[in-house]
């Protein structure tokens, strides 16, 4: 709407309550006949139509006065990737492990325990799919009696081990038959596994899905498949 015709319309409204004023002073007889407001009533909403056409013409002005200039910048950002950032410190970058990498070396660890567990005379058989807290069920013929192995590959390079809540409160509750299998995958292959027996000492916290575990230490406690 623009400032001529919100006057014209404001004017038009304050220039009928003022003459609907006058004439109830004039006339105030006829009150009850034409006029549904009293002669003060009329007044006071003359001046409020006043007040309201006064303000609403000073916020037009005040419009009227803004300048519109360009924007100023103050502050900037520069995005470096971290793996620049990690070259220029002269920082060791190792390439992302990616799901296909996983699988790989995961499969590869699985085959390479399975074959260990057959050259020493046990029958294995892959469960992993089952979520049981363990990848290989392994029998011994010689007694009937059964093994639970967790197959844990990784690249050579690794520094640690993700075990789940799952696997560890296994590993607690089967401790004698329980074994974590580690098997380190370079390009050429997998290496000969390595076996930790009782390899977890307490419960994990209440709220943990998965802990963590450093693979140096672990496979210090290692041994050869027996």
């Amino acid at each position: 709407m623009s400032c001529l015709s919100l006057s014209s319309s404001a004017i038009r409204s304050f220039n009928r309550a003022s003459r609907s004023s006058a004439r109830l002073r004039a006339f105030p007889e006829l009150k009850d006949v034409f006029f549904p407001l009293s002669s003060g009533n009329a007044r006071r909403r003359a001046d409020d139509l006043q007040a309201r056409l006064n303000d609403r013409l000073a916020e037009l002005d005040r419009e009227k006065q803004l300048i519109l200039r360009p924007p100023v910048a103050i502050t900037g950002a520069i995005i470096v990737p971290q793996g620049l950032l990690d070259k220029a410190m002269g920082l060791v970058v190792r390439p992302p492990t990616f799901a296909k990498d996983r699988e790989r070396v995961e499969r590869l660890a699985m085959d390479a325990v399975q074959q260990a567990e057959r050259r020493i005379g046990r029958e294995p058989r892959d469960v992993s799919s089952e979520n049981l807290g363990y990848d290989i069920e392994s029998r011994d013929p010689s007694t009937s009696g059964l093994f639970f192995l967790e197959v844990k590959g990784r690249a050579k390079d690794a520094d640690t081990i993700t075990v789940t809540r799952n696997e560890i409160l296994t590993g607690l509750n089967k401790p004698d038959a329980f074994i974590l299998a580690i098997v380190l995958v370079e390009e050429g292959g997998p290496s000969e596994p390595r076996y930790v027996r009782k390899p977890f000492k307490k419960d994990p916290d209440w709220d943990a899905v998965s802990v963590n575990y450093d693979l140096a230490s672990l496979l210090k406690a290692s041994e050869v498949p027996s």
